[in-house]
């Protein structure tokens, strides 16, 4: 039987460094913000029924996804959002799971929007990462290289910790060094396997 197990959590929570430790330790890993890009290449299925449904201005002449103004479609309208995701995400959903189909033993699904895109159901295992969040936002300036306030902002536009405790099998406190949050994911890698 196949392990799957779903990372998600906090912006600047450490989600890189859990992932690295999972994949270090043989899981495959399926990014999935990755497979939210391949599904919205030129001529694709997903590309067009956001054409068609959503807006024609949404596609560039060279035949692209203009992200620039399909983030400011959605951000300014829940109603345009939440058909966006209605959308998108099974498409999304379906690129996943023939990569899983593909995959190896244990596979890891690197899901920041797990939740979002509805995409527990793939998982035996949800592992969160969280922190404190003046630590997660000193960490989002360092990593993106981008002002206080709007690193405040888009923690702020993001679930708060209690929110992915509540749903995860596991998870991971990363208030600490980047070592200790190593150790951390592969004590709980440890259990997954062991469980297996």
């Amino acid at each position: 039987m196949k392990l799957i197990v779903g990372l998600t959590g906090m912006s600047g929570a450490g989600k890189s460094t859990v992932c690295r430790a999972f994949a270090e330790s043989g899981f495959d890993v399926i990014d999935c913000d990755l497979s939210a890009r391949e599904v919205v290449l030129p001529g694709s299925p997903a590309l067009t029924e956001l054409h068609d449904r959503l807006s024609p201005e949404l596609i560039l002449p060279d035949g692209t996804l203009d992200r620039r103004k399909t983030a400011d479609l959605i951000f300014h309208s829940e109603e345009k959002r939440a058909l966006f995701n209605k959308i998108i995400y099974p498409y999304i959903t379906y690129n996943i799971a023939e990569k899983l189909k593909r995959a190896g033993d244990c596979s890891l699904l690197d899901a920041p929007t797990l939740f979002e895109a509805r995409l527990e159901f793939l998982c035996g295992s949800i592992v969160s990462v969280t922190a404190d969040p003046e630590i997660c936002v000193q960490r989002i300036m360092k990593r993106d290289g981008i002002p206080e306030e709007l690193a405040r902002a888009r923690l702020k536009s993001q679930h708060g910790a209690d929110f992915y405790r509540q749903r995860s099998s596991f998870c991971i406190e990363n208030n600490g060094t980047q070592r200790q949050l190593s150790e951390a994911a592969l004590g709980v890698i440890s259990q997954l396997k062991g469980g297996k």
